[in-house]
């Protein structure tokens, strides 16, 4: 199995996700910017995206895209055999909103020029960060199991700390609890992040 990410970037989520779940992947690290690989490589032949993060299973199979990667990983995680009915259903309407409502404006607003769109964007995250912190009845977004949901909001939690972006308190007490789990620490040493 190999997990191709970028530091820091949602593929964090992915990485976190395969070590709670067990799993040990070889890491390549890709250089997002000119797309290469972190040995001398094209990125694009491996995936014509261009972007992290992507998931190459044992067989062999690529798989992109993070909600699709975090619910592979949720369907096979040893002991938990993944979320059924529906909690399932529950934890792919949260990755979906998490993707498209928070990470994708949160990732755009490093990109796109001009303080007016990055404000906009980050007003928008900050709204949706305050909806979640209302949602959250137990430890982690989902209850008192961590879930792959909680390996992405984390991650864009850490773009908020990166941006000094306010974020309800009960967003810093659960951000604090995700990044004390081991398998956290080890993702975040193993991407440099420490």
């Amino acid at each position: 199995m190999k997990y191709y990410f970028s530091p820091g970037t949602s593929a964090l989520a992915g990485h976190i996700a395969l070590l709670e779940a067990g799993f040990e992947p070889v890491l390549v690290k890709v250089d997002i910017m000119t797309r290469t690989l972190e040995r001398p490589g094209d990125y694009l032949a491996v995936n014509p995206k261009g972007y992290v993060p992507l998931l190459e299973i044992e067989d062999g199979v690529p798989l992109t895209e993070t909600v699709a990667i975090l619910d592979w990983i949720d369907q096979h995680t040893t002991g938990h055999e993944g979320a059924g009915g529906m909690e399932r259903h529950r934890l792919i309407e949260t990755l979906a909103f998490l993707s498209t409502e928070v990470q994708r404006p949160f990732a755009f607003s490093f990109f796109l020029p001009g303080d007016e769109a990055v404000a906009m964007l980050r007003g928008m995250v900050e709204e949706r960060f305050i909806l979640i912190a209302g949602q959250i009845a137990g430890r982690y977004l989902l209850g008192d199991r961590f879930s792959v949901a909680d390996a992405l909001l984390y991650v864009t939690l850490r773009w908020a700390r990166m941006v000094e972006m306010p974020v309800p308190e009960r967003l810093l007490v659960y951000v604090a609890d995700v990044e004390a789990r081991p398998a956290v620490q080890r993702a975040l040493r193993a991407e440099g992040l420490l």
